[in-house]
């Protein structure tokens, strides 16, 4: 267990790495998935590789562990919140409208693009 955890922080700090190291614009923690998913992928493929940590559903039952405590995550996203209460009253109703705009147009969005994928599946699956 300590192991798998040990190898999801590894990719993580690759991530992490190349990020920082190669100047990307996009968040460390999705690089390190990233590689994570490349690795579990080529485990499955390549059975020299399927040891240790990467052996015998190590990774997914560490992920599963950490998965189930994933609510103790929000408690200093919580802290944070609490502590910034008096910015939050000054400024509460433009949190509250840029919350409810930015939810409105992400499910715009959503749906534009779900029926324009929708409408060119249906052009290429034949009936």
């Amino acid at each position: 267990m300590i192991a798998s955890v040990g190898l999801i922080l590894l990719c993580q700090l690759v991530g992490e790495v190349i990020a920082r190291g190669l100047g990307l614009p996009l968040p460390s923690p999705v690089l390190g998935l990233l590689l994570l998913f490349v690795l579990l992928v080529v485990r499955d493929y390549i059975k020299p590789l399927a040891i240790g940590p990467l052996g015998n559903g190590g990774v997914e039952d560490a992920s599963k562990g950490m998965l189930a405590h994933l609510s103790l995550l929000f408690v200093p996203a919580g802290v944070g919140v609490i502590q910034q209460l008096d910015m939050i009253t000054t400024h509460g109703i433009a949190i509250m409208l840029v919350l409810a705009g930015s939810v409105l147009i992400t499910l715009v969005v959503t749906v534009v693009t779900f029926v324009v994928v929708a409408r060119l599946l249906a052009m290429w699956v034949p009936r």
